[in-house]
């Protein structure tokens, strides 16, 4: 059998037309696409600088109230419930439901706390019972304020006093 180029060009016009050459029939079937959205929250801490502790003029008997923010990224609908560790330097006693958090300089110590509601307040600790349970995520920051207090009364060596607190996201 011989293949003119018009009969050729016929085949392909039909093929470009239809799609496909001529079939005895088709079937479907389907596809099923699925996804699993898990829970999950990151939490980042900042800086909570309490600035100049004055024993001898203003904090005698003034407190040093301080403040700063933890941002949490929830999954929505994930609920998380944010910890603040007992700190690098906690005193003797301390524990996560009640720390006893300290400020070190070399050898010497300048107690603080951490409270989830105002200074002075609930204090912010490390167990699922003095944690801080955040609003349903949403899929966006949400931002808490630590509230930061150093008592006044504290005579101790000057220096520069720093501690290592880490925060806790349970969801």
């Amino acid at each position: 059998m011989k293949f003119t180029n018009a009969r050729i060009l016929a085949a392909v016009l039909t093929l470009a037309v239809t799609g496909s050459f001529a079939s005895a029939g088709s079937n479907t079937g389907s596809l099923a696409p699925s996804a699993t959205v898990t829970g999950n929250c990151t939490v980042t801490g900042s800086t909570l600088a309490f600035g100049a502790y004055d024993y001898a003029v203003t904090n005698r008997t003034a407190n040093v109230d301080q403040t700063s923010l933890v941002t949490l990224l929830c999954t929505s609908g994930t609920v998380g419930t944010v910890r603040l560790g007992q700190g690098a330097n906690a005193g003797t006693g301390s524990t996560d439901a009640v720390p006893a958090r300290r400020l070190v300089s070399g050898t010497d110590f300048l107690n603080y706390a951490l409270f989830s509601d105002s200074p002075g307040g609930t204090v912010w600790g490390n167990t699922t019972a003095t944690g801080k349970v955040n609003a349903a995520g949403t899929g966006a920051n949400q931002t808490l304020t630590v509230y930061g207090r150093v008592a006044g009364g504290q005579n101790v060596p000057v220096g520069n006093y720093t501690d290592t607190v880490i925060v806790t996201v349970d969801f």
